[in-house]
């Protein structure tokens, strides 16, 4: 009985390695082959505190599990809308909740920068929502008008996509 139990934990544990192995291969990505790089631009206009750090984890993971893949990523995540109140350093008006979250973004956003994720954030959008553009978090670059750097990028073969 127990050489049946260790023999069905080593079967999943074998099992579950295959499926690991083949999920980052791409192989059930159809749409990848052939694909040798993969641009992306993000047009990330997420407000809500609660939200936010797990999309952009999310955005990260893709771009590891794409380096995984051989794909070559080159990401451009642009913040404009609502989510330009979420990477300010000025945590005024925010529950301790979300200073929580808000410590989660800064923290994803660098450990994506160090990764070679760039980031922008949109001036206009700034101004429409009162941040200071000296309180952005130092790896998010300043751009007067984020929709002509969207457009700019997409110009440049980076696939559009939303995150609203």
């Amino acid at each position: 009985m127990k050489r049946k139990i260790i023999t069905s934990i080593s079967l999943l544990a074998v099992i579950s390695m295959i499926c690991a192995v083949s999920a980052v291969s791409g192989e059930q990505y159809g749409a990848m082959t052939g694909v040798k790089s993969a641009k992306a631009v993000f047009d990330d206009r997420v407000g809500n505190p609660k939200s936010a750090p797990s999309l952009l984890q999310l955005i990260h993971k893709t771009y590891k599990e794409l380096t995984e893949m051989k794909k070559t990523p080159v990401f451009a995540v642009v913040f404009s809308g609502p989510s330009v109140k979420l990477i300010s350093k000025n945590r005024e008006g925010f529950s301790p909740e979300d200073q929580k979250a808000l410590d989660e973004i800064a923290n994803t956003v660098s450990a994506m920068s160090k990764d070679g994720i760039e980031f922008e954030i949109c001036l206009v959008a700034a101004k429409a929502f009162n941040v200071d553009p000296a309180s952005v978090l130092p790896e998010i670059k300043k751009v007067g008008n984020g929709f002509i750097s969207v457009i700019g990028y997409q110009a440049q073969g980076y696939s559009l996509v939303p995150v609203y």
